[in-house]
């Protein structure tokens, strides 16, 4: 381990402290007593959750395309006064080298709890630069167009918004999830701070089979149309060259009303969707994924679906233009009444946030019937860069 430790400190610049306490009384806390019972064996289904890994390596980052996995966490940090494009060349290599070992369920270097490493539950780590950090790097004229412009919805806060430099942790696993979390966020401190951390969830396997369309606390099923052909709609091809085969990434922190929300009966709920709740399909359908009917009016000549329902809004008929969606709901504190903070953490990924995000986001903004009951808190635009092969590291196409 000494070898590790040293390695990691000529990288990071400064050394790694460890305590052995821990250590040392780790057999006798793992020794069976008498008496104890042998722990039951885990169900094949759960055990193959377990191992399961996702490619680390290869053309693209992984957790973009990946199957969504039943856990996210959302880490936003900003880097500290002096880190330059030298440093974060070392950072990203680092949390690369991170990454790499954690996703095959392998410890990191110095990792104090190697054994949590074990069960890597279909891991990813995916990493993302935001305009901050082409500023540090000195590096703007390679920054792609990030920024976002104010919708008359927002009432963001400052605790939700921006960042320097994103990390998206996605696992089926909590332990997992907090291990990898914990060890990144401890190898980054020297570079930077933590700016917000954003922890969502969806429904395992165990409950829903994979594939299927996840339902929102709102009890909507939520991200039924999406891209066909992610060549064109999410992986860039053009541009600066650093960042093909990478894409942009907007996350948007959205807050929902539940308390309101359950005083609108059934039909108001879905007039203000354009979809039955039942079963997601358009008011003018019968299934989820039927092609809804926008011209189709009732039998007193008003439309089906309302101009302002959230569909109508939401539709790109340009499949090129489409964003892929990868939404975790959020359910936090619950105040002295009772009252939940809950939400959606919408996560999109497009090739150019200016013709796919901003024109249906304006859309929303201005006239969706939805925001009688969500208001966006929190919002961020970063840059995914391209993934990297066995040994070459996250962001070395800008940084190296």
């Amino acid at each position: 381990m000494g070898r590790d430790i040293t390695r990691r400190g000529l990288i990071a610049g400064g050394a790694v402290a460890a305590g052995s306490t821990l250590a040392a009384t780790g057999g006798y806390l793992a020794a069976a007593r008498p008496g104890d019972r042998p722990a039951p064996a885990a169900p094949p289904a759960a055990a193959a959750t377990g191992a399961a890994t996702e490619p680390f390596h290869g053309p693209h980052q992984a957790g973009i395309a990946t199957a969504p996995q039943t856990h996210a966490a959302f880490l936003g940090l900003d880097l500290r006064p002096g880190t330059g494009r030298e440093a974060l060349g070392r950072l990203m290599r680092i949390l690369t080298d991170d990454a790499r070992r954690l996703t095959a369920g392998r410890a990191g270097l110095a990792d104090a709890q190697p054994e949590l490493a074990d069960i890597p539950a279909r891991l990813t780590v995916t990493f993302g630069f935001g305009p901050g950090l082409f500023e540090a790097a000195g590096l703007e004229r390679e920054r792609p167009d990030l920024d976002l412009p104010a919708f008359p919805i927002d009432r963001l806060r400052d605790r939700w918004s921006g960042g320097d430099l994103l990390v998206q942790l996605c696992a089926d696993d909590t332990v997992t999830l907090a291990h990898a979390l914990r060890l990144i966020a401890k190898d980054a401190r020297a570079f930077a701070t933590v700016r917000w951390t954003q922890r969502g969830f969806r429904r395992p396997p165990t409950s829903q089979p994979a594939g299927l369309t996840q339902r929102n606390l709102m009890g909507q099923l939520d991200g039924t149309v999406q891209p066909a052909d992610l060549g064109t709609a999410v992986w860039i091809a053009g541009g600066p060259a650093w960042l093909r085969g990478g894409t942009l990434m907007v996350l948007r922190r959205i807050r929902m009303d539940l308390e309101k929300w359950d005083e609108a009966d059934e039909g108001a709920k879905e007039f203000s969707i354009g979809r039955r709740l039942a079963g997601g399909a358009p008011l003018t359908g019968r299934e989820e994924h039927d092609e809804p009917d926008f011209e189709a009016t009732d039998r007193l000549g008003f439309r089906v679906i309302h101009d302002d329902a959230h569909i109508r809004l939401a539709r790109t008929a340009d499949p090129s233009r489409r964003m892929l969606r990868r939404s975790y709901n959020y359910d936090e504190e619950v105040d002295r009444d009772g009252v939940t903070d809950s939400g959606l953490l919408f996560a999109s990924y497009q090739a150019d946030i200016g013709r796919q995000f901003v024109p249906v986001q304006r859309r929303l903004a201005a006239t969706d019937l939805l925001n009688a009951w969500t208001v966006p808190v929190g919002s961020a635009a970063f840059a995914l860069p391209p993934g990297c092969a066995p040994d070459g590291w996250i962001g070395e196409t800008l940084l190296a």
